[in-house]
């Protein structure tokens, strides 16, 4: 009997250390991709003209040409599914003053296919989209690559 306890001890041990290694080996291995694709802190992502009144954090965003930049914040809390380190907040500007933020899906270069229909806009351009059904508009930023998914809900 305490032979089979043992082995049963054993396997789970080797189970769980298995388990860790794993994950850890995964986590390591993504890791790197992100600092290499995603800045870490703020960046500005650049210029876009949005062509109608739209809602940015729950609050009116009016028409215009705005600079688009990344925070270092991360969305709290994640969507569902989604990498906590690929989801932060981004703020419009106009005249230097922030005059709406929303959160933004970073989409590093490899993953784009996977995620969206249509070719990314080029990189170092944009693309302000309005979609099916006319209810959000998005504004699609390809910075080195890496695409900044940002949906706002038309007001």
């Amino acid at each position: 009997m305490k032979h089979v306890v043992l082995v049963a001890m054993l396997a789970g041990t080797l189970a769980t250390t298995g388990a860790f290694t794993l994950e850890s080996t995964a986590t390591a291995n993504h890791a790197p991709r992100l600092q290499a694709d995603v800045p870490s802190g703020e960046a500005a992502l650049g210029s876009v003209r949005i062509g109608r009144r739209v809602m940015a954090d729950g609050k009116p965003l009016a028409a215009g040409t705005y600079q688009v930049r990344l925070t270092a914040q991360a969305a709290q809390p994640a969507a569902a599914g989604a990498d906590a380190a690929l989801e932060r907040w981004a703020e419009f500007l106009q005249a230097g003053e922030v005059r709406g933020r929303e959160v933004v899906t970073i989409v590093p270069k490899d993953e784009v296919k996977a995620v969206a229909k249509t070719d990314p806009p080029a990189p170092g351009t944009s693309r302000v989209e309005l979609l099916k059904g006319d209810e959000y508009l998005r504004v699609w930023i390809n910075r080195s690559g890496v695409s900044y998914l940002i949906h706002l809900p038309v007001a």
